[in-house]
């Protein structure tokens, strides 16, 4: 077990924790999916199923 009380650069766990689920749900806020996909990225999904339907 470390000793956090004789080093000031280290942090206690609960703080670590703290700071991890805060900067987890910035993250996740941030990477929030479109609700649509484009027009061009749907007609390159449907040409993609289309190629592969054709191959089987």
């Amino acid at each position: 077990m470390t000793q956090t009380h004789n080093d000031p650069d280290q942090i206690d766990r609960k703080t670590c924790r703290y700071i991890c689920d805060a900067v987890g749900e910035r993250l996740q806020q941030s990477m929030r999916p479109e609700p649509a996909l484009s027009s061009r990225l749907q007609q390159l999904l449907e040409e993609m199923q289309r190629r592969e339907n054709e191959r089987q």
